[in-house]
């Protein structure tokens, strides 16, 4: 009796060190600041995911699966788009693809524990009988949501990017029709203005040309690397100018206009989307809402007289 109990306190004790452990790991994980290096050597910070972090020291474990050749077509996709994402140097598709592995068995883990503690704590007979439906949705999900976050987070730098490229080829335009050189304005367009995606791309370019790399090459790069359709266009339209020996300053203003027009198209057509994506709340939310406010007396009157 008495070396069970011993017994007992001693799993009890390794169990709360084991917690103990983990959640410290947890905290110095969560405090410390994840930043990429730009091409004039400031750092910028990149937010990844806790639970990235807290993976990426296992990644290694699963090198021999992830290495395999009938995956390297999704590492390359995903070198790519860590890439564009603004990611390069801070997570490569290597690790994102084991994480991607990772996520549904270490997490799949302590989602189980998670539904075997709430059914033995507070018995639910729909979550007893979808036991394996719900933890299969939840591991399905972990496998899912690195794919989402790269997503939104590639989205998200695209945006940016549109938002000031039409801006940023104003200014351009102006320096280069005022009689400064392509690069001069270029550099001066980098120092002065804040330092966004659009921007940190723009150094990266000038720095390539500044160590020897053709202008032409170091656009084709940028075009490559950021893999925007917008920012590709005037890339290729500058490359063309390079080649033929056209005015800069006149592909510029055509860009220019051009950047201009579409930015006007994609205003119209999320205006035209709205009406359409009001209507879900419209009907979940306002009609039963009116519907209270003005059926609400008489119902509440016809029922009063009823009983």
């Amino acid at each position: 009796m008495h070396s069970l109990k011993l017994l007992n306190l001693l799993t009890i004790i390794a169990w709360s060190a084991c917690a103990a452990g983990m959640a410290w790991y947890c905290l110095h994980i969560a405090r410390q600041i994840t930043y990429v290096t730009l091409a004039d050597g400031r750092q910028q910070e990149r937010k990844l995911p806790l639970i990235f972090r807290l993976l990426l020291p296992f990644v290694p474990n699963l090198d021999g699966f992830v290495m395999r050749p009938a995956l390297q077509k999704t590492r390359e996709t995903a070198d790519r788009q860590l890439t564009a994402a603004g990611f390069e140097g801070l997570l490569n598709g290597r690790e994102f693809t084991a994480i991607k592995f990772l996520m549904p068995i270490v997490c799949g883990a302590f989602w189980f524990a998670a539904l075997k503690l709430l059914v033995a704590v507070a018995p639910i007979s729909s979550l007893s009988e979808n036991f394996a439906t719900t933890w299969l949705l939840g591991v399905a999900l972990f496998y899912f949501f690195p794919l989402v976050w790269l997503r939104r987070v590639l989205s998200a730098r695209h945006t940016a990017i549109q938002r000031a490229l039409p801006f940023v080829l104003d200014l351009l335009t102006l320096s280069v029709e005022a009689g400064m050189d392509f690069m001069s304005a270029l550099q001066r367009n980098c120092e002065r203005r804040k330092l966004d995606p659009l921007n940190e791309e723009l150094i990266r370019m000038t720095r390539e040309i500044q160590v020897g790399l053709p202008r032409r090459v170091a656009l084709r790069n940028m075009a490559q690397r950021v893999d925007l359709a917008d920012l590709r266009s005037v890339t290729h339209a500058l490359i063309q100018a390079d080649e033929l020996g056209v005015s800069i300053g006149a592909i510029l203003r055509i860009q220019s206009d051009q950047m201009r027009s579409r930015r006007f198209d994609r205003a119209e057509k999320l205006a035209n989307e709205a009406p359409v994506k009001m209507l879900g709340p419209l009907m979940l939310c306002i009609f039963p809402a009116v519907f209270i406010i003005l059926l609400g007396p008489i119902l509440r009157q016809t029922m009063d007289q009823l009983f």
